[in-house]
């Protein structure tokens, strides 16, 4: 049973991180570190010592994280231009990675499968078509593999990867249906781990028996049961593993999913909420159909023509200008 005022406690300690926890200005210190790393190995083209350029995307990644948290979360302003290049980073996580697959070929994740389906569920958000299909190859080719450590635990992500399949009907080791349980069987079958992987999604289960009921009342109970699920494990802030982290914790995108699919097809969805995860300040974000490109980030930007520069292989060489 939900507690409100223990789930109000969490918001409140959620939301105080990005002020009295994790500092801005600490956050710009780290981004100009990695500004004079990524600068030295570009201006010397320095190939031998260029995974420095994949390591710093995380300090880029989390300089967007804080001026998202403190734009949207702290300001309560509802642009959504800091969770954008946050999603653009790891794309170039991933990109990234497979470029060091021979060289480095045990080399750490700089991203996690959950990670990664989070930016292909944000792309389809934001209506980047090119950037999310270029996304989900790399997904569908690596899925299992290292640079697509499948074996994870998330009950939401792998609701949110099967409500895709189903939205564009795609498909992934042969099966849009109770995907999870196909993905455990087969990594069985073929030695991989898959111990993490869920055997039941709970709520989701049932949401996605029936995220296409033309029926509003049918899936307001669904949204609802949905928010109290996330709501529970976001009230254990720092201690569960579903939803208790600060990046995601009270952004109920899993919601906002389901009901930008239901939306596309023409399918009724609910005008208001009356309950605090729907309407905490991140959920209430502007998104616009499509959603213009944020300014690219300098450091970024700079990685990019680097890898495009040295590496014929690198995949943004193979589809042109991306992300404008």
């Amino acid at each position: 049973m939900l507690n409100p005022k223990k789930l109000e406690m969490s918001f409140k300690r959620y939301s105080n991180n990005f002020v009295k926890g994790i500092k801005f200005e600490d956050v710009v210190e780290k981004y100009e570190i990695s500004k004079s790393k990524i600068n030295n190995i570009v201006n010397l083209n320095d190939i031998e010592k260029d995974h420095i350029l994949l390591i710093n995307l995380n300090n880029i990644s989390s300089y967007y994280l804080s001026k998202w948290k403190n734009e949207v979360l702290i300001n309560g302003g509802v642009s959504s231009d800091g969770l954008k290049t946050m999603q653009i980073v790891v794309f170039y996580q991933c990109m990234a990675h497979e470029l060091y697959q021979i060289k480095y070929p045990k080399m750490f994740l700089s991203y996690s499968f959950a990670e990664a389906i989070k930016a292909l569920m944000h792309f389809t958000m934001f209506g980047w078509k090119k950037e999310e299909k270029i996304l989900f190859d790399f997904i569908v080719r690596h899925f299992g593999k290292h640079l697509m450590d499948a074996n994870n635990w998330n009950k939401h992500t792998w609701f949110l990867l099967e409500l895709y399949l189903q939205y564009r009907n795609k498909t992934i080791v042969g099966t849009n249906q109770k995907l999870h349980i196909t993905v455990r069987e087969q990594f069985k079958k073929s030695d991989l781990e898959y111990d993490l992987i869920p055997e039941d999604l709970d709520i989701y289960s049932e949401v996605l028996e029936n995220w296409a009921t033309p029926q509003l009342d049918e899936i307001k109970t669904l949204i609802d049961k949905m928010s109290v699920f996330h709501s529970n494990l976001a009230s254990e802030l720092g201690e569960s593993i579903e939803f208790g982290d600060y990046r995601y914790g009270f952004y109920p995108y899993e919601i906002l999913f389901l009901i930008h699919v239901r939306e596309k097809i023409g399918l009724p969805v609910p005008d208001h909420f009356n309950d605090l995860l729907m309407n905490t300040p991140e959920a209430k974000m502007t998104i616009d159909d499509p959603e213009p490109y944020p300014e690219w980030d300098p450091l970024l930007r700079k990685i990019d023509i680097f890898y495009r520069k040295n590496y014929p292989d690198y995949i943004p060489n193979k589809h042109g200008e991306l992300f404008q």
